[in-house]
Order: C-alpha cells, then sequence, then structure tokens
C-alpha cells in the first residue's frame, strides 16, 4: 500500500476534520440470523452428521452459535450508523424482526419509520466451515416475505426519501426472487433517470447463483442502463455478471485462478457498463472504470467470522466515497472496516475511534 494512502488514511482517520451529513437508504433485507462456527472441514462435519443419524438421531455439544441481526441492507446500516452516518432501512419483516432492530440499533442514527411490517420474517442458518483458505459459509435461507417484496410496496413518503437521499443502496437481489429486478430499476430509475434525486446509486446484488435464471434480466434491465453508479461485487458475482456481457469471461477461466479470474472480470465489467465496478475479496480489494484501476492488498487479521464481512466492507466504501478520499485510501478505509469486523470476538462494527485504534494495533503508519 503507498505512503500517499496511508498517511490519507491517517489523516482521515486521527485529525479533525468537517463531520458531514450524509443520508444513506439501505433496501430491502433483514433476516433473523443464527451463525453456527463449525471448527471442522466439510468432510469432517458430514462424517459426524452420519453418525448421529445413523444411531437414529441425537446431539452434538459444543457447537458455537449467535443470534445476531442479518441481511445485506440491515447489517451494512449497523456499521454505517456506527460509523455515525444517518441511515433509513427500508425493509420488509415482521413485527419481531421491527423489534430486533429497533434492539439493534439503539442509540444510533436510524429512521425506523420506512419499515415494512408482513407476516413472515426473512431467516437465515449460517454455517461457517474451515477450508485450506480460511473460513467460508453455507447460508440456509427462508426469505419469508422478501421473496415478493417489490416497487408495490413503496409509497410515496419512500420515494421521495430515496430522492432525497445522498446514497441509494440495493441490496440482495437474489433474495428478492420475484421483483428484485423491477425494485432496483423502480428506485434507481427516479433517483437517475427521472432527475429526481441528488445521490448515488450503490448496487450489491448478493450470491446471485438462487436467482440465475433472472440474471440476464437484470443484466440488461439495470446493469446495461446506466443506472448504477457503484456496482459492489465479489469474486463469484464478478464471474457471473461478466460472462453476460463478452464471452471472454469463459476463455479465461480456462488460463486464471479464481481471485486473478475476478479481476479480469470486473476489468470486463468496467469496460461494459458505466458504473465503477468496486471488487471486495479476502485478499484484496479494486475499483475498476474504463479509465483506471486501483488494488490494495486486505489487512493480516484472524478470521473469526465470514458471514457479514461484505457489509462491512460496503459501510467503509460508501463512507470513504461520501468524504471524497482517493480510490487507494477509499479502499484501505473499506478494508480496515471489514477486518475490525471479522476479528472482533463480538462481530461488532466499530466506531471512527474504535477503527483509529484497531489500525495503531495492526501496526498500520497512520
Amino acid at each position: 500500500m503507498s505512503s500517499g494512502c496511508l498517511e490519507e488514511l491517517r489523516g482521515f482517520l486521527t485529525e479533525p476534520s468537517e463531520i458531514k451529513e450524509v443520508d444513506v437508504v439501505v433496501m430491502p433485507d433483514f433476516f433473523l440470523d443464527r451463525l453456527i462456527s463449525l471448527n471442522n472441514d466439510v468432510t469432517a462435519f458430514s462424517k459426524l452428521m452420519k453418525r448421529v443419524v445413523k444411531r437414529k438421531g441425537g446431539s452434538i455439544d459444543g457447537i458455537r452459535q449467535t443470534e445476531l441481526r442479518g441481511g445485506n441492507a440491515v447489517n451494512t446500516a449497523s456499521a454505517l450508523a456506527t460509523l455515525n452516518i444517518k441511515v433509513t432501512p427500508i425493509v420488509c419483516t415482521s413485527q419481531l424482526g421491527l423489534r430486533l432492530i429497533k434492539f439493534h440499533f439503539k442509540s444510533l442514527k436510524v429512521d425506523f419509520s420506512h419499515i415494512k411490517i408482513f407476516d413472515k420474517p426473512s431467516i437465515t442458518t449460517a454455517i461457517e466451515f474451515e477450508t485450506e483458505d480460511g473460513k467460508t459459509n453455507v447460508m440456509l435461507r427462508d426469505v419469508g416475505a422478501l421473496a415478493n417484496f417489490g416497487p408495490h410496496h413503496l409509497n410515496n413518503t419512500d420515494f421521495k426519501t430515496t430522492e432525497d437521499a445522498d446514497y441509494v443502496c440495493v441490496f440482495n437481489w437474489a433474495g428478492t426472487r420475484l421483483f428484485g429486478t423491477e425494485l432496483a430499476e423502480t428506485v434507481f430509475s427516479r433517483v437517475k433517470d427521472q432527475g429526481k434525486g441528488k445521490g448515488k446509486t450503490y448496487f450489491d446484488t448478493a450470491d446471485p447463483t438462487p436467482n440465475k435464471e433472472g440474471v440476464s434480466k437484470l443484466v440488461e434491465r439495470v446493469l446495461r442502463k446506466s443506472l448504477v453508479d457503484i456496482l459492489s461485487v465479489n469474486e463469484n458475482e464478478a464471474v457471473c455478471y461478466a460472462s453476460q456481457l463478452s464471452d471472454e469471461a469463459e476463455e479465461l477461466r480456462k488460463n486464471f485462478k479464481f481471485n486473478e479470474l475476478a479481476k479480469e472480470c470486473a476489468r470486463i465489467l468496467a469496460s461494459h457498463l458505466s458504473a465503477r465496478i468496486d471488487l471486495h475479496t479476502t485478499s484484496f480489494s479494486a475499483s475498476f472504470t474504463g479509465k483506471s484501476e486501483v488494488i490494495v492488498p486486505a489487512f493480516d487479521v484472524p478470521v473469526l467470522r465470514a458471514t457479514g464481512a461484505g457489509d462491512a466492507w460496503n459501510a467503509g466504501n460508501i463512507l470513504g466515497d461520501a468524504y471524497g478520499l482517493s480510490d487507494g485510501c477509499r479502499l484501505a478505509l473499506a478494508n480496515a472496516v471489514a477486518a475490525y469486523y471479522i476479528s472482533n470476538p463480538r462481530g461488532k462494527h466499530p466506531t471512527r475511534e474504535q477503527l483509529t485504534r484497531f489500525c495503531e494495533k495492526l501496526n498500520i503508519k497512520i
């Protein structure tokens, strides 16, 4: 990482600066999450499960489990609000979910007035396995009311809120099963095409695999139409969308390892789309446009969890963008927010002060 980038990050985190009023809208998902952390790989745990099934059922003790707030939108909102950014979640959940959201966000700058109440909440059980490359997660999801959520559930007040926001962020397209493309298209169009909005549009679809039959429609109706200012992707998402835009992506699969393949696919996306492509991986993050690219290595920290790392990264990325940081500094900031979260024993998001101390402990020369 360049000394200039580190100096800029030092200044942003440690020196007094004008606090901007940044208003971010996030939508549409909140999940009731249970995180199961295993000290096994898939093979070892499968054998353990088979032994229990063979004896007609029973318990496996000593499995660390945590209940926490979930959903890409709400996790990103938590990280942003902890960094003192005002957040308005437009998400769907149940009455119990609303109470839990208010519990998790007490004392933070969050507007709860746009939360939509349905009968069935969204629920995820995330199982984290050990692999040769660190922790990875498998998410068992019941998307609940999110599957049917769409622009028809938004009212004029909701649209006015998106038009007044500095950032309008849509997440978890794959979970918004029936109307995810319509939701993104409608909301982003209000901000961009119709000229009513003042802010930037930020899109992180999450893993598109569960809704792979809808990917081509998403690409044509949203990504190709210049409705997205910032497209945030991980390795799998970069490869998936690049494959929709160019036959070159399939050829690259034969010659590149996954991280390098993701990088090449992000370049393809940047060459075909108007959006800035922000790629986050376990080893580096990068920004690509048709004219430039910047790559910043991830911080080396103990990885206590994988679930939610991308959401923390998105929050740092939005914060850095809002304050006009250079690409390198913005990516370093996003990496730091994610590193704090994945290495925190309680899975907490950092305040700005906690992030400063965290970076100092990492011996980052800020």
